[in-house]
């Protein structure tokens, strides 16, 4: 039976509680085993919520050092602000993602014209590979929209160098399945275990890790997996961008008509002062279908309509729901309320982020802005996320102390 998990701040808070004593010890030693569905005790589960900011990585992390202190929670703490450190790492290399997107575009095409790669894409999404751990994996994913990390790295590792299938359908399976999908996270993640990420250093799965860190729930024959294997970097001759400062947002402006837009990339709107606007109009964007050129899960879509609805109830506004369409639409909508400017909370590098810079072409025309409020916490962290996380890990103190003052 799938895992139900309920799309509001109220239960991500509950979760956030529960599991409140086990950010010490319990995770340190116990996060890396994956017990299977309905079994992951050693794990928080919270990150569909930290996904879509229903509650946000500093509440997280003040919870891990009010219950267990900042030493023994060091480790979960490193975990939560591994999310950071990936989208901070994209937000100075936008183009990494673009070539995900258009390398995806061209996969997919390839899939079209070859019979037996799409049979085999076929089998490794629908658990017929005859591997029965990858094969159980796959199953857990669509029918819980969810995967414990370290089968996650198996999974990857096992789809690009063992079947031999393109990494970068891997992430788009996942990307579509995930409830805690994130264009950063997800695809930065694929990339590492692809040797892109960390060149030259691809992560292949072994059979006696597999077995162990699940407790022998499965125990592969070694044969069965790729023993060793080159990374992918010779796919990316030029190796990696140049890395530039994120993107800065235009801030709102308080004497303007504003529309209110609220999508999934972040669902904490008290956090804004969203009251101090002139507000003609608010509305819920639904954009997960954007996250695949493929059919994207029910559970995810479910699951953002569940956020969506719930951020809408607790902003006090009267607020319409929306499904993701034309670009143009946006500029229609705010016109149509007398608006000369949009406001959301930040919108990251990811498919959102693609279809606003389309909009923004009749923004323009319209003469309406574009404005975004930004967190003060990805502005501190992001800027460090340069290179690999060592050098955003030397900054966690300093982190803290912002957390704790």
């Amino acid at each position: 039976m799938a895992q139900v998990m309920t799309a509001t701040r109220a239960a991500g808070q509950a979760r956030l509680e529960q599991f409140s004593a086990k950010m010490g010890r319990d995770y340190a030693q116990g996060r890396n085993f994956d017990r299977g569905p309905a079994a992951h005790q050693d794990v928080s589960m919270l990150s569909a919520y930290i996904r879509r900011r229903l509650i946000t990585e500093p509440e997280v992390i003040a919870t891990a050092i009010k219950t267990q202190g900042a030493e023994a929670s060091a480790k979960f703490i490193d975990e939560v602000i591994w999310r950071s450190y990936f989208k901070g790492w994209l937000e100075q290399r936008p183009e990494v993602w673009n070539n995900y997107t258009a390398g995806l575009r061209q996969d997919l095409a390839a899939l079209e014209g070859d019979v037996g790669l799409r049979q085999a894409v076929h089998a490794a999404e629908t658990a017929q590979t005859g591997l029965d751990y990858f094969d159980s994996w796959a199953a857990e994913l669509i029918e819980t929209g969810y995967l414990h990390n370290h089968a996650r790295m198996w999974f990857a590792s096992i789809w690009i160098f063992t079947l031999k299938l393109p990494w970068r359908l891997g992430a788009d399976f996942f990307l579509k399945n995930l409830l805690d999908g994130d264009p950063a996270s997800n695809t930065l993640s694929w990339r590492w275990v692809a040797g892109l990420h960390t060149r030259g250093k691809p992560y292949v799965a072994q059979a006696s890790n597999i077995a162990r860190f699940t407790e022998e729930r499965f125990v592969p024959r070694a044969q069965e997996l790729t023993q060793s294997a080159s990374g992918l970097e010779a796919l990316e001759p030029d190796g990696l961008p140049e890395c530039n400062p994120p993107r800065v947002p235009n801030a709102p402006q308080l004497h303007l008509p504003t529309a209110i837009l609220f999508t999934e990339e972040d669902c904490r709107i008290e956090d804004f002062p969203f009251r101090d606007l002139i507000c003609t109009a608010a509305a819920t964007l639904a954009a997960s279908p954007l996250r695949s050129p493929r059919d994207v899960a029910q559970l995810v879509v479910r699951f953002e309509a569940g956020a969506l609805a719930d951020v809408a109830q607790r902003s006090g506004l009267a607020v319409s729901a929306t499904q993701i369409g034309a670009p143009s639409d946006l500029a229609r909508w705010a016109l149509q309320s007398g608006a000369q400017q949009i406001v959301t909370p930040y919108v990251p590098v990811g498919p959102l982020r693609d279809w606003l810079a389309r909009a923004q072409p009749e923004l323009e025309a319209a003469g309406i802005s574009l404005t975004e409020w930004r967190r003060d916490w990805d502005a501190m962290v992001w800027p460090h996320a340069t290179a690999g996380f060592f050098k955003v890990k030397k900054q966690i103190p300093k982190f803290l102390r912002t957390i704790c003052a």
